[in-house]
């Protein structure tokens, strides 16, 4: 069997399609399905459990598994839970590692593009613990992940036993089907989609830093697809491990994206600047745009959508559909 945790979740979910379309119908979700649909992300998929994060360590005694997918977590980047989102997103993912080390089970786990803060650090993949150390996470979210990076790079270090496969993947912003779960934390695209489709005004933030146009903060924006690629790469390449960049390797602007949307249905673009809100002035990230090298030098070459290709797929295969789900 398969475990991949966060599997009901926006890029868990999209992994959980694409292990069901290649023939695998022996997957295990670890997952809280709650109240708000998020049900409906696996609603067309074959699974052998579902089993809630509580559960999760007593039912992995005596199994055998020939993957963990380890994708769950508190993602909100406004989270201010510092013990539940510790103990959600660095313990049990120490305890996951500990197991599959154990029991020789390949493990492949959900980093972040968040871990790189500011970006006054670059964005470089590089695992050496001196270099991880550098970095410094803006929010609670980021800080945890970066929290369980540098303990892998710890053992990493000191020549620990670790898994016959890590690999630790820092996605940067990912957008596509199945995200609609997420509220604040959906893409910028599937918040105001149906705004586009309508002709109602989309407001995007103004630029308060000077020589930085409004609406032309800019993000390594990726397809879900494109990532889930990777995943499934690393799956079939087990003698591939590491902590790498999961994007395209080349930043462009909110306002690109919507224009893209608006593109995708072949309306007038209708979009006005409002201003940020102060609260997260302080905070916010004008620039991200991850280095893919190592990624690349590892083998991968499945390439990455365009994003204006990316928007039309979605806007066309999902977003503009009755039915949005994978």
């Amino acid at each position: 069997m398969l475990l991949v945790t966060g599997g009901a979740g926006f890029i868990g979910s999209n992994v959980v399609a694409a292990l069901n379309e290649a023939g695998r119908s022996d997957v295990v979700v670890c997952d809280l399905l709650g109240t708000d649909g998020k049900w409906r992300n696996l609603a067309k998929r074959q699974l052998v459990d579902i089993v809630p994060p509580a559960e999760l360590l007593g039912w992995l005694q005596g199994r055998e598994l020939d993957a963990v997918i380890h994708l769950g977590a508190i993602s909100e980047t406004t989270a201010t839970d510092g013990d539940l989102v510790i103990e959600t997103n660095f313990r049990l993912s120490m305890r996951l590692l500990d197991w599959c080390t154990a029991n020789a089970v390949p493990f492949i786990y959900a980093s972040s593009a968040a871990t790189y803060g500011d970006g006054a650090a670059g964005f470089d993949d590089d695992a050496s613990l001196a270099a991880l150390k550098q970095l410094r996470p803006m929010n609670l979210y980021g800080w945890s992940k970066h929290l369980f990076d540098l303990a892998v790079a710890e053992r990493v270090t000191r020549g620990d036993r670790l898994p016959p496969q890590w690999a630790g993947l820092k996605f940067f912003n990912v957008f596509g089907p199945n995200e609609y779960h997420k509220g604040a934390m959906m893409s910028v695209l599937a918040r105001r989609f149906d705004d586009v489709k309508v002709g109602r005004v989309v407001q995007l933030f103004k630029s308060h830093r000077a020589g930085i146009a409004d609406g032309d903060q800019r993000r390594d924006f990726i397809y879900v697809d494109d990532v889930v690629r990777v995943v499934m790469w690393l799956l079939a390449t087990p003698s591939v491990s590491g902590l790498f960049n999961v994007g395209t390797g080349n930043a462009r602007s909110f306002k690109d994206l919507m224009l893209a949307a608006y593109a995708a249905l072949g309306t007038r673009p209708n979009i006005e600047y409002v201003d940020m809100p102060e609260s997260i002035r302080n905070s916010y990230q004008y620039f991200t745009q991850s280095a893919v090298d190592r990624l690349h030098r590892a083998g991968y070459n499945g390439g990455f959508t365009t994003l204006e290709d990316a928007v039309k797929a979605y806007v066309g295969e999902y977003l503009d559909r009755s039915d949005r789900f994978r």
